[in-house]
């Protein structure tokens, strides 16, 4: 503002901006401020003098420059001190009184004008020229930036020892406020927040896992320790009661060795599977292992080929408990059962499954072996695997209904072994009771026939006896069964005990689960009619049976 270009024109004087000031007739506002410069930017029209920020201003003012006194009235002194009324002063109709025409005063940027405004010293305190001077004008209302190098005066200037108005004078010490409740309380809230933060980092740092992926703090509940006791019916509860009187066998001789199952019955006997010990039949060696993981050597008593049954006498039983033996006549399909050996020489191992589906016949013996037959098997999904064979099938009481003796695989890798999928085939224990009794009483077992050859060209419902010999065989045994039944070659036989034959294999193995003695009613065809007859099931005492070893 030291070099404004604008205008100062009529009022320009007092200092004010044109926006503080309205028109040439209109009233002034209340309070104005003059504009000049900083004390130490020019040098005023008297040369140097001291610097005490008022020397460029000439000789002291007139009386009443900033009056506003009402024309007529006589001026106050604006400053303080006596009203001294200047005869060059000019009253104008708005109140204010213009300055004399010649009072030496020149404008502050250090140009000489003629309107240069009357300033004098705010301070109250007389000068040397006798100048006695009031409070400080107000500040204007509406106030622009007075430039660079604008501040107030200094306090305490000479002559004066006062401070301005609003400045602390010498030695005054500041006014200080304490902090209000409200404000210790908010201080207190934000240490508490911070606090809590710093210490929520701290822990996590702490408490954080490694960037090598272990945390040395890091732990898992105990396990309770609950009870192990199962109900008697569970599986476990079964399998407790069953594990004890399970064995298994271990068999070399002949060039080969293999492993299978067992179960101990009574008088300290083991039944087996043929095809398990037959290696050992010619001088081999069994060992047989307990559950309590205690073994001792066997021998074998006897063994069936035909119906893949044998059995066998350890040395010792270390006090195992014998197996109770079930009824595979009251098995229907949808029981539950569990089976239990050593699959692959794992001992001890408990499958579950149900029954699902009997009578089917099934191949027993190993492939392309002499000791091949065929038995009307309980068939189940437990899962049996090699190293099953010989082991018990039982239900849920824990009692014996059938000996695991195969299985159906989809397909058998050259020098490997096949696998469960889901179908085991276990003889049944009617069968298996017999046999091992005949075993250990007569060293051999009976083999139940019913004296008939079979056609294998028939293609229809149910099974037709030949009608002419077969490699020099009579189609019906003269004296047999069949031909004391009734029975004629080229009958048709169509159902045995209500079951509904599908081919020969099938009659087969019905036949030779029945024991000597048994009935088997027979519905058969004949010249287009149907017939029935009742076949009571004899002893083959022709067919060799192996002698034990």
């Amino acid at each position: 503002m030291t070099d404004d270009p604008r205008s100062r024109e009529g009022n320009d004087a007092e200092g004010r901006s044109p926006s503080d000031l309205a028109d040439a007739r209109g009233p002034a506002p209340e309070f104005s401020r003059p504009e000049f410069l900083p004390a130490d930017a020019v040098t005023g029209p008297q040369g140097d003098r001291p610097d005490d920020g008022w020397s460029q201003l000439g000789p002291p003012p007139g009386p009443g420059r900033w009056d506003h006194n009402p024309p007529g009235e006589p001026a106050r002194g604006q400053w303080g001190g006596q009203d001294r009324p200047d005869p060059s002063a000019q009253h104008r109709q708005d109140g204010w009184i213009d300055p004399p025409e010649a009072s030496g005063w020149g404008d502050p940027s250090g140009r000489p004008r003629q309107d240069t405004a009357i300033m004098v010293s705010p301070y109250g305190q007389p000068r040397n020229d006798g100048a006695v001077f009031g409070d400080p004008p107000p500040p204007p209302s509406r106030a622009f930036g007075m430039g660079p190098g604008w501040a107030p005066p200094p306090a305490g200037l000479p002559g004066n020892g006062m401070a301005p108005v609003g400045f602390p004078g010498p030695g005054a010490a500041p006014g200080r406020r304490g902090l209000g409740t409200g404000a210790f309380v908010v201080l207190a809230v934000v240490i508490a927040l911070i606090a809590s933060t710093l210490g929520s980092v701290g822990t996590y740092l702490l408490t954080r896992p490694s960037s090598a992926g272990f945390d040395p703090s890091y732990t898992l509940p105990a396990a309770d320790s609950g009870a192990k006791a199962r109900p008697p019916e569970s599986v476990a509860g079964v399998a407790a009661k069953v594990l004890p009187s399970v064995v298994s066998l271990a068999v070399e001789g002949g060039g080969s060795s293999g492993t299978g199952s067992g179960f101990l019955i009574k008088g300290g006997y083991v039944v087996t599977n043929n095809h398990v010990v037959a290696a050992a039949a010619n001088g081999g060696q069994i060992q047989i292992q307990f559950n309590n993981r205690k073994s001792t050597s066997a021998q074998i008593i006897g063994r069936d080929p035909e119906s893949d049954l044998a059995v066998v006498r350890p040395e010792e039983t270390f006090g195992m408990p014998e197996i109770t033996l079930g009824n595979s006549d009251n098995v229907v399909v949808g029981d539950p059962v569990i089976a239990i050996g050593s699959p692959l020489g794992l001992t001890g191992t408990v499958t579950t499954g149900i029954v699902s589906s009997l009578n089917r016949p099934v191949q027993a013996g190993e492939e392309n072996s002499s000791d091949t037959t065929w038995f009307s098997a309980i068939q189940t999904d437990a899962a049996i695997n090699p190293g099953n064979s010989g082991g018990p099938l039982v239900n849920a009481s824990g009692e014996v209904i059938g000996v695991n003796s195969a299985i159906a695989t989809l397909g058998r890798e050259v020098g490997g072994q096949s696998g469960s999928i889901g179908l085991g085939f276990a003889i049944p224990v009617n069968h298996a009771r017999r046999v091992a009794q005949e075993l250990v009483t007569n060293k051999v077992a009976s083999k139940s026939r019913i004296g008939v050859m079979i056609d294998p060209a028939y293609q229809g419902v149910g099974v037709r006896i030949a009608g002419s010999p077969v490699e020099g065989n009579q189609p019906v045994t003269p004296g047999g069964a069949a031909d004391r039944a009734g029975l004629k070659p080229g009958d048709v036989i169509l159902e045995v005990n209500g079951l509904v034959l599908q081919d020969g294999n099938e009659l087969i193995a019905l036949v030779r689960g029945k024991a000597p003695g048994d009935k088997l009613e027979v519905k058969y065809q004949r010249g287009g009619q149907e017939k029935t007859a009742t076949v009571v099931v004899q002893a083959d005492v022709a067919t060799p049976t192996p002698e034990p070893s």
